[in-house]
């Protein structure tokens, strides 16, 4: 097996190009307990690192630009007020010394669709960054993941950043597993609310600006890929439309949490496993969807509802 050490993001690029074979490892958390278990041998690693660019975070023009190595550590440490909904799950990623090493890069690479960054990242509506020698191209998350452990690089591109809008609303994420840390999900379900932002005098547009509330939705562990609840976001953001909840911020009707949590477990695509069967993944989805819409909306209450309205 070839070790490949690119000291530069051009040098990594192309020994990529060089050798698309390789497999890009920064934390390993992933790729060395496929090594070490035999279940992959690949015919070289591509180490990244000592690619400093991989490694920062930038805010401009309302969204963060992730870069591929930042370990989740730091994205706990430095963006929960950013990207709260994306802390929040990297919070229940493995160990302390697993966080310190894994990055978000990395999950994406993996494609799991038990990835527990997956789900946020396709609720905030972010968008993967893929460079070869060819330059950068953006895949929208919800296009990224094209099967199970497969997703949408070309055989010459490194992921090198998300680019995920801070966030517009209360974001929350939970997972159910057989027990409460180091354990992959039996299923996972995000949630961002995006209050509607009024332009006036007063209120100027924020730096991601919406014209109506809408809803943003992830499952993982649910399906081949993780997904979105379409139906559930558009029925979720009509129901806070119709009734003024927006403005008003006022309590959520029962029958609008329960019927979100059906529309949430109905986008489900699960099946029977060792870590599940397909009929409790679809039960605990509606539980996590309404526990999660339950929390975001107490927190949007909390915060006296959206700016301008009302």
């Amino acid at each position: 097996m070839e070790f490949l050490q690119p000291r530069s993001l051009a040098e990594a690029i192309a020994a990529k190009a060089e050798h698309p074979a390789a497999v890009p490892i920064a934390g390993g958390t992933d790729v060395m307990v496929e090594i070490n278990f035999d279940a992959r041998r690949p015919e070289a690693l591509l180490d990244l690192n000592r690619v400093r660019e991989l490694t920062s975070w930038q805010r401009s023009n309302g969204q963060v630009r992730l870069g591929a190595g930042v370990t989740y550590t730091r994205l706990i440490d430095e963006l929960g007020d950013l990207l709260p909904g994306l802390a929040i799950a990297a919070r229940t990623v493995g160990s302390p010394q697993i966080r310190n090493r894994g990055t978000v890069g990395g999950n994406l690479g993996a494609a799991s669709p038990a990835g527990d960054c997956h789900p946020v990242l396709l609720a905030a509506g972010a968008t993967v960054e893929a460079t070869s020698a060819r330059g950068p191209r953006l895949i929208p998350a919800a296009e990224f993941f094209t099967g199970p452990k497969r997703n949408a690089l070309a055989a010459d591109e490194l992921i090198t950043a998300a680019l995920i809008p801070v966030a517009a609303g209360p974001q929350q994420f939970a997972k159910i597993g057989t027990r409460n840390a180091m354990v992959i999900a039996v299923c996972a379900f995000a949630l961002e609310l995006r209050p509607p932002r009024a332009t006036t005098a007063d209120n100027p547009v924020s730096d991601y600006p919406v014209s109506a509330g809408t809803v943003g939705t992830g499952i993982g562990s649910a399906g081949p890929t993780p997904l979105r609840a379409e139906a559930a976001e558009e029925y979720l953001a009509s129901a806070l439309a119709g009734a003024g909840l927006w403005e008003s911020a006022g309590r959520l009707p029962a029958q609008v949490i329960q019927r979100f949590g059906e529309l949430v477990a109905e986008a489900a695509r699960p099946i029977d496993d060792v870590r599940g069967t397909a009929a409790y993944r679809r039960h605990a989805l509606s539980v996590l969807a309404g526990r999660t819409l339950t929390w975001a909306w107490d927190s949007y209450r909390a915060e006296g509802g959206a700016p301008g309205c009302g």
